[in-house]
């Protein structure tokens, strides 16, 4: 059984999309560098903690010491007191006296270096010793004075009685904390050299240590390396390849391109591009399945791949399209005969896996073969994209590019660059032309109509470079550009308090792009406009090209908050079914029933029904081409929600469109009231006869 699009869906069973493993080959590395900081932090801990347990020791054994060398001073003063003390008793002297007085001193010395450095314990036992010096020294002031009388009995009786005790206790206080502090010295010494082995043990281990897991943690980062290596290889192979079919991406074809073409240039040689694109294979990706389609994509590309030579190349551009560079192809007739042998292999159905079906389907071909002249890539791939556009529109299978074509001739070619250099010198503007509603007369919104400020020929008009920008690729980049600028203008509106509703079009071209929806959102968001403020206008020739496709981006877009309008309704095929089913707002009915519905009352019949047709499906009806005020009127009375055209204003630079915004005061300014009343009543006579009133036929009235 062969499976076609038109077939609708059909079940899928056992169907998985893969899910590709991923080795976290940074995760070894983010150990292996976490190992080393902590390597380094324990390291660096251990030297710190050595250093300040070290300082901190010596520190305290050098304020022992120094309290321990107050104390033996006390020690020593107070010994010598005593014996100067006794010397004096006995051989009384000035020079005994003098040491006596230098002991005393020097006791007091010690006391004062204790009180400094000591701590709370050490100034209690200095307050204790120097009350004990007190009392001894008055003791022996008075002995003293007794030996100075020449009363030795008195002078030994004050010795026995008042001396001696002041003086043992005095040396037995002295002599205990000297100890006291001699032994903490001691230990403190004890405890410094006990580090200082520990220190010298721990160092060794600690390095040692050390120098292994840096050892281990370097061998796992040479290792990460040459993984980091290897990936860096496969993501350049990844930067040039397609992920899904491993076929060359676009960037590599422009360099072989490229290559081709300088080889050419040398040899005399011709280079032809192929440019294949699958017709409706959205469908197919719907009716089966995206794992479906994707084993279509990889299968067409191996198909491609297996029916051209080995020095040409198949690489996948888009999402369905394909480009088959083809190195010194001869001529043109060479390369449309293998573009037909690749057209028929990829017709021939394709067998998929977990689907027991054939799944048949078509595409479209461009060709296009390079020339003496040709220097870049660029120019090629827009020769075969004109062509394979052209090949699908016209349902031709394969196109070859034509240099005898209008839209592809030098000079057109030439206003294609300039077009692209006006894009990025800023010569194409916006004209505002505004969108009444009829029912308030206040300005409901504006459309944004883009012309080109040609520095030679002067203001041109959409029509003379919109087709040629939708025969090529620049139609993306310009629909970008006026979404740019208009968002810009509507951001400048809503910061002056005067928000305004901004209507831009978009092609049949813009639609089948899937990078729309992202153009869009990121214009949104880089202006900061609210999504309801703008309406994308898009024609039923548009949306009857690729319907389904078409249906999802329309249905994406509205899920944005984009409003979204049918413009030249009524000229295309757009059937009911379809018109249901669209998220539209607002149908925009064309020009050509507008401009004639006064002269004619067939074309007014169809304006009216037109109306209530968009009416009765919510939604709300525009007149574009309204140009005299009996059409005016006759739309006024037809129900009809919004005018625009030339009766109203011209298209508008911005600086007059505000001026106009500023003057205009409502439909009542535009003319003859008299001249409304009598156009309404002739449309009033043409609805009565729409719904089978008696009357006579309306006459119809000139503009």
């Amino acid at each position: 059984m062969i499976w076609r699009p038109e077939d609708g869906p059909v079940a899928v069973t056992g169907a998985r999309a893969p899910v590709p493993g991923r080795w976290r080959t940074g995760r070894a590395a983010r150990l292996a560098g976490a190992g080393l900081v902590v390597v380094l932090a324990c390291l660096a801990t251990f030297v710190l903690w050595s250093l300040a347990a070290t300082s901190q020791l010596e520190q305290r054994v050098e304020l022992t010491s120094t309290v321990a060398d107050g104390y033996q001073q006390v020690r020593t003063g107070a010994a010598t007191e005593a014996a100067m003390e006794r010397e004096y008793r006995l051989e009384p002297g000035p020079q005994s006296r003098a040491y006596f007085a230098a002991a005393a001193d020097q006791l007091q010395a010690g006391l004062d270096q204790v009180q400094r450095h000591g701590n709370a314990q050490d100034r209690m036992a200095v307050a204790q010793l120097t009350a004990a010096h007190e009392g001894y020294r008055l003791a022996v002031a008075g002995m003293f004075a007794a030996v100075d009388r020449g009363d030795a009995p008195a002078a030994v009786r004050l010795a026995v009685r008042d001396v001696a005790p002041w003086a043992v206790a005095l040396r037995d206080q002295a002599w205990d904390v000297a100890e006291s502090h001699r032994a903490e010295s001691l230990r403190d010494l004890a405890a410094m050299r006990h580090l200082q082995r520990l220190s010298e043990q721990l160092a060794p281990v600690m390095f040692l240590g050390g120098l292994m897991m840096l050892i281990l943690f370097t061998m796992v980062l040479r290792g990460y390396r040459g993984t980091l290596q290897r990936q860096q290889a496969q993501a350049l192979h990844d930067a040039l390849h397609d992920a899904l079919t491993g076929l060359p991406n676009r960037s590599l074809l422009v360099d072989r391109c490229d290559q081709a073409l300088r080889q050419g240039r040398r040899q005399g040689t011709v280079s032809g591009l192929l440019l294949l694109d699958l017709d409706r294979f959205k469908e197919v990706n719907d009716a089966l399945g995206q794992a479906c389609g994707d084993a279509l994509l990889v299968q067409v590309g191996t198909r491609l791949t297996e029916c051209i030579r080995e020095m040409d190349t198949v690489a996948r551009l888009g999402a369905d399209e394909y480009a088959v560079l083809m190195p010194a192809v001869g001529s043109l007739p060479a390369a449309l005969s293998a573009a037909s042998r690749l057209r028929q292999a990829i017709e021939s159905p394709f067998r998929l896996g977990d689907v027991d079906v054939d799944v048949d389907v078509e595409v479209s071909v461009g060709v296009a073969v390079s020339d003496s002249s040709m220097t870049d890539a660029a120019t090629l791939l827009q020769q075969a994209d004109s062509a394979m556009y052209a090949a699908k529109q016209q349902h031709l299978g394969v196109a070859p590019y034509s240099v005898d074509d209008e839209s592809s001739s030098p000079q057109r070619l030439a206003m294609l660059g300039e077009l692209r250099r006006g894009m990025s010198r800023g010569e194409l503007v916006l004209h505002y032309q505004p969108k009444v509603s009829l029912s308030t007369g206040e300005v409901s919104g504006v459309e944004a109509l883009v012309r080109w400020q040609h520095p030679e020929r002067g203001l041109l008009p959409p029509d003379d470079f919109i087709p040629l920008a939708e025969r090529t690729g620049l139609i993306g980049p310009l629909t970008d550009y006026v979404l740019d600028a208009a968002f810009a203008q509507a951001r400048l509106w809503i910061d002056v308090g005067r928000p305004m509703t901004i209507a831009v079009n978009v092609s049949g071209r813009n639609l089948l792009d899937e990078h729309l929806l992202d153009q869009v959102r990121a214009a949104l968001d880089q202006h900061g406009v609210p999504a309801s403020r703008l309406v994308l206008e898009v024609t039923e020739t548009a949306i009857i090209a690729e319907p389904r496709r078409t249906l999802d981006l329309l249905t994406r877009l509205s899920g944005l908050g984009v409003r979204l309008s049918i413009d030249d309704f009524g000229a295309g095929y757009t059937s009911l079914a379809q018109l249901s089913t669209l998220p539209v707002t607002e149908l925009k009915i064309d020009r050509s029933f507008v401009s004639a519905m006064t002269e004619h009352r067939s074309q007014a019949m169809i304006v009216h029904s037109l109306i209530e047709l968009g009416h009765n499906l919510g939604l709300t009806m525009v007149a574009e081409g309204v140009e005299t005020a009996a059409v005016m009127a006759a739309l006024r009375a037809y129900g009809c929600d919004v005018a625009q055209g030339y009766y109203l204003t011209r298209p508008l630079p911005i600086g007059a469109f505000d001026d106009w915004c500023a003057t205009w005061s409502g439909l009542d300014s535009l003319g003859d009231r008299r001249l409304d009343r009598r156009l309404s009543d002739h449309a009033a006579t043409v609805v009565q006869q729409r719904r089978g009133t008696p009357g006579s036929l309306p006459r119809p009235l000139a503009g």
